[in-house]
């Protein structure tokens, strides 16, 4: 895989990895990571509150009022 920055990212990437004391790949690699955590589990509890907020909505509609 390829991965084309622009030069500005380039340069964000390179100064971040820098003072962190990590090679750029690194941190590229890590963030990838949290990126696809953070998605996954927010399909996660999307997919758990379209199933299971039908089931409360009279009482949750009840609460508001």
């Amino acid at each position: 895989m390829t991965l084309r920055l622009t030069d500005d990212e380039t340069d964000a990437l390179r100064l971040r990895a820098s003072r962190e004391g990590r090679s750029m790949q690194d941190v590229a690699r890590t963030a990838v990571r949290e990126y696809i955590d953070r998605t996954s589990r927010r399909e996660l509890l999307d997919g758990i509150l379209d199933q299971e907020l039908p089931r409360y909505a009279e009482a949750l509609r009840r609460l508001g009022e």
